[in-house]
């Protein structure tokens, strides 16, 4: 039986899925990361976690944060970084302007690119170092 909490791909099979597929996965990684923060916080209510959980997952607070993250990227995280930016996305939340779309998907990309590596202990130190001081 395939074991997806741990699963890691070949790099040709990664290279194989596109921006938006690695940042769908990297989404859900996100999200997840943000979800256990806030536990691990003392955020206990479950309106109270679900508004935090929103205000650190919008397209704008995600592209700020990752602002804060790109001196620290490899040469490879930040080209898997650019071709997230440079996905073609067809439409864009009203609350964000394409810019933070489009950083906000590249973190994303970069996240799901990660996981598929099987690099949690990377994701988690880039996670860490945008969420000191938030």
């Amino acid at each position: 039986m395939t074991d997806y909490f741990s699963l890691t791909l070949p790099d040709d099979d990664i290279r194989a899925i596109s921006s938006i597929g690695l940042a769908h996965l990297g989404d859900a990684v996100y999200e997840l990361l943000v979800r256990t923060w806030l536990c691990a916080h003392g955020t206990a209510t479950g309106k109270g976690l679900h508004r935090a959980t929103v205000a650190l997952v919008c397209a704008p607070k995600q592209s700020a944060l990752a602002e804060k993250i790109l001196p620290e990227l490899t040469e490879e995280e930040a080209a898997v970084f650019r071709r997230g930016r440079n996905a073609h996305v067809n439409s864009i939340p009203q609350h964000a302007s394409r810019e933070e779309y489009q950083q906000a998907t590249a973190l994303e990309a970069l996240f799901g690119y990660l996981s598929l590596r099987g690099q949690k202990a990377r994701i988690n130190e880039l996670f860490c170092h945008m969420m000191e001081e938030s």
